[in-house]
C-alpha cells in the first residue's frame, strides 16, 4: 500500500516508519521538524519505497494514499506548552485535513490520541478503559493537548458518521524507546540523561504519582493491529499496564545505569495526573494485543541510545 504518515520524522513516526517500509509499503512521510529530525529517518532516504516531505499539517496538502497515520503533534508537556495555540491546531487542524484527505481518496485514517483525554483520573476509574469520558481542566496549562486530541477524536468520529470516513483510533499511554529527544521533559529521558551525567534526578511531588511505561515496539505492534483489523474504530488503549511510582522508576535507572546520583525533589506541575494506568481488555480481545517488552528490558534497550547521543 502507498502511506502517509504525518510527523513521520518524530519519535513514534519514525520506528513506524521502518517497521511499514521493512514490510514492503511505500510510505509517505510528512513533518515540519518541531519536535521531529530528519535525523530519526535518515537511514530511509536512499530507500525507493520512501519519501519525505516538509510540511505542516495545519496547511492543506493533497496525496494520493491508502492508508493515513495521522501522529503530527508534539507530545511531552515542555513541548506543547512551548506554543499551546500552535499544539491546539496541530491536534485539530491536522485532524480535518487529514480527515477531508481521507474522505477524498478513501483512505482508512489514524488517529493518535492520547491517554491525556482522561485528564488526572476521578476516583474509581483507575484503571482507565475505554468508556470513561475523562477528568480533564479545559484551560489549563495542559489543556491545549489534553482538549486538542479530545476535539480531534471527536472530528474523527463525525466524519465517521456522517461521511463514512474509515477510522481508527488509538489512545496512547506514555510510551518510551531510542529517538527520544534528551529535551523532551518526559519522565524517562529526564531520568536516564540525569543518571548518565551524573546530575540530581528530579522527582516532582513525592514520587509515588504513578504511569505505565509502554517499549516502542509494542506500541507500534498495536498502531499495525488495528490498522489491519476490519469492522472496529476504536478508541483503543494501547499502553503497558505494568504500573510504577515515580521512585520506583528512578531507582530502576539508577541500578541499570549504575550512577550515584541523588534523587531530589520538586513542588508537583498543575494538572499533573496521579495516576495513569490503561485498561487494555478491548485491545486484548479484539486486537490479540497485549505489551511483549518489560520496563526493565525495554530501559536496557533505550538507555544505550541515550548514552550515545549525550556522547558518553
Amino acid at each position: 500500500m502507498r502511506i502517509l504518515i504525518t510527523g513521520g520524522a518524530g519519535f513514534l513516526g519514525s520506528h513506524l516508519c521502518d517497521s511499514l517500509i521493512g514490510k514492503g509499503h511505500e510510505v509517505i512521510c510528512l513533518d515540519n521538524y518541531f519536535t521531529g529530525a530528519k535525523s530519526n529517518v535518515a537511514h530511509l532516504l536512499g530507500n525507493p519505497n520512501f519519501e519525505l516531505m516538509r510540511w505542516d499539517v495545519i496547511d492543506p496538502f493533497k496525496v494520493e494514499v491508502d492508508q493515513i497515520y495521522n501522529l503530527a503533534c508534539p507530545a511531552s508537556p515542555i513541548h506543547y506548552q512551548y506554543n499551546p495555540i500552535k499544539t491546539i491546531k496541530t491536534s485539530v487542524m491536522g485532524a480535518i485535513n487529514v480527515l477531508g484527505l481521507a474522505k477524498r481518496t478513501g483512505a482508512r485514517v489514524f488517529q493518535a490520541s492520547t491517554s491525556e483525554v482522561y485528564g488526572d483520573p476521578a476516583e474509581g476509574h483507575h484503571p482507565q478503559e475505554e468508556s470513561y469520558w475523562g477528568n480533564v481542566n479545559p484551560i489549563g496549562i495542559r489543556s491545549c493537548y489534553d482538549e486538542g486530541k479530545r476535539c480531534a477524536e471527536t472530528l474523527f468520529f463525525d466524519y465517521h458518521r456522517k461521511n463514512g470516513v474509515d477510522i481508527r483510533v488509538i489512545r496512547i499511554f506514555n510510551t518510551y524507546g531510542p529517538r527520544m529527544r534528551p529535551d523532551d521533559g518526559r519522565v524517562v529521558s529526564n531520568f536516564i540523561c540525569q543518571a548518565l551525567r551524573g546530575e540530581p534526578i528530579t522527582i516532582y511531588g513525592d514520587g509515588q504519582q504513578t504511569r505505565s511505561f509502554c517499549y516502542v515496539s509494542d506500541l507500534i505492534r498495536g498502531f499495525e493491529s488495528l490498522m489491519e483489523k476490519e469492522g472496529i474504530t476504536g478508541p483503543v488503549n494501547v499502553g503497558n499496564p505494568g504500573e510504577f511510582t515515580m521512585l520506583e522508576l528512578a531507582k530502576s535507572i539508577l541500578a541499570i545505569t549504575g550512577s550515584r546520583s541523588e534523587i531530589i525533589h520538586q513542588p508537583l506541575p498543575q494538572d499533573d495526573p496521579k495516576q495513569r494506568r490503561p485498561d487494555i481488555s478491548l485491545a486484548k480481545r479484539e486486537l490479540g494485543w497485549q505489551p511483549e517488552v518489560s520496563l526493565e528490558e525495554g530501559l536496557r534497550k533505550t538507555i544505550p541510545y541515550f548514552s550515545e547521543v549525550l556522547g558518553g
